[in-house]
């Protein structure tokens, strides 16, 4: 038992005022354990160390701008912009990617990946879950099917303990757990880590606050268990691992020397761009070195550009014009990025994926003159890089014009059995849905085997 001095009071005797604060501060509360909910169920796969980090251009970026140009298409189909070859003979890609030009060999294309949804939440519903999403129009948008990062954040959990199994800068739209339960929500940053005042909250606690921090886990685990006799249903059973996990978060410090990018090396820093999304990827390489799985980031809006989309329709800009701004971006960051994993010797367990949720029309569309693309998903292309898996490849094809697969459909049930088995994550999961009934992992869908 351990040793309590006379003159400091018991850690039981709270002040009404002291337990109504307990109640509602996120940073003791149930907020920091639903980050760490199931993941009780990981232990067979937690021995992985594999991680990804997702690029996300949110709105859809045209293959025909990016990684599948036709500079020999009819005028009506080709965009203003020219192929350049890369380091790889007879890989080409677009004139605004120089950087990532020069890696090829540490890349890998897939340019015949293919679904027929047209909106933005059933394109995402249908990539991140494998299952075809049905057009909403009104919010809260929650995916039917549990997606891709929840299903990881239950089966896989972090790759080390005491650390978030998903970071999201910031939360990615439209996806969700759907019937596999709360809890496995990311852990979300919305500020800017290019900031000279940049601060995650939640990640650690102030100077002299850890014995009341004890003391206020103590009286949850106090709460926990009267809560647990009243509970018949065993669904309490777990919390006291979910508050160990949360304690650990907020006193290793672990993640919060992650979240210190203050302390990167300035030339590295440099090197992503002293910018929100350069500081944003360069975090998330740190994120994944103290042990996150999964990284997300939403691509922002850079300096010049008219929006965060990449949604490019000829009645809000030109596609041009935007795409002049945004790829240089995009080119600097993520080369930096493969550059920055390969020399730390983090390649071959951390797979980087640059994608959005569709393309855009291979014919253009005009709007008073101005060039624009509407909603595609037949005919998109994706960047792969790293994980271990087979680079220096583009996986299937397109015809000429850029509108059908002419070689290697890819489905994104394909795209995310690929994934799953990069986690170890058994296709053959099933999981109850909210009637009861057993519903498999994906509709279908096989490993892309020329990843290796």
């Amino acid at each position: 038992m351990m040793y309590q001095s006379p003159q400091q009071p018991c850690p039981g005797t709270l002040s009404r005022r002291q337990m109504l604060r307990v109640g509602s501060s996120t940073l003791a509360g149930l907020t920091l354990a639903d980050l760490f909910r199931g993941e009780a169920l990981a232990n067979a796969s937690t021995a992985s160390k594999k991680s990804v980090i997702v690029v996300w251009l949110w709105g859809g970026p045209s293959h025909m701008e990016t990684f599948d140009l036709k500079p020999g298409a009819p005028l009506e189909f080709r965009g203003e912009f020219d192929p350049i070859p890369t380091n790889v003979p007879g890989l080409m890609i677009s004139e605004q990617l120089p950087l990532l030009a020069q890696q090829a060999d540490k890349w890998a294309l897939v340019r015949s990946l293919s679904h027929e949804s047209n909106g933005h939440v059933n394109s995402t519903h249908t990539l991140m879950t494998g299952y075809p999403g049905v057009p909403i129009e009104m919010p809260p948008y929650q995916p039917e099917y549990p997606d891709f990062w929840a299903v990881s954040h239950k089966l896989a959990g972090p790759c080390r303990d005491g650390v978030p199994a998903h970071v999201a800068m910031p939360r990615m739209r439209y996806n969700g757990s759907a019937y596999l339960g709360g809890g496995y929500d990311p852990f979300i940053v919305r500020t800017d880590p290019n900031a000279s005042d940049f601060k995650v909250e939640n990640v650690s606690l102030a100077a002299g606050t850890e014995q009341r921090f004890t003391q206020r886990l103590d009286l949850l685990s106090q709460f926990d268990q009267f809560r647990r006799e009243l509970d018949a249903t065993g669904a309490m059973d777990s919390m006291d691992q979910f508050q160990r996990n949360a304690s650990t978060l907020l006193t290793t410090g672990a993640v919060h020397k992650a979240f210190d990018i203050q302390h990167e090396d300035p030339k590295i820093r440099d090197r992503y761009g002293r910018f929100e999304f350069g500081q944003r990827v360069l975090l998330a390489r740190r994120l994944v070195e103290a042990g996150v799985r999964m990284v997300t980031i939403d691509f922002p809006c850079v300096p010049g550009q008219k929006a965060f989309s990449w949604d490019d329709h000829a009645s809000v800009w030109n596609i041009f014009e935007q795409m002049k701004i945004r790829l240089p971006v995009l080119d600097q960051v993520v080369s930096a990025l493969i550059d920055d994993l390969h020399q730390r010797g983090l390649a071959d367990d951390c797979l980087v994926v640059v994608m959005g949720e569709m393309s855009h029309t291979p014919r253009l569309s005009n709007f008073k003159g101005q060039p624009g693309r509407e909603h595609w998903g037949h005919t998109m292309s994706l960047m792969l890089a790293g994980g271990g898996l087979r680079m220096g490849q583009a996986i299937g094809a397109t015809n000429h014009k850029g509108d059908e697969v002419a070689e290697r459909l890819v489905t994104p049930s394909d795209l995310l059995a690929t994934f799953y088995n990069y986690f170890g994550i058994p296709l053959d999961t099933t999981f109850n849905n909210r009637a009861g009934r057993p519903t498999p992992l994906l509709p279908a869908g096989r490993v892309i085997h020329e990843l290796g």
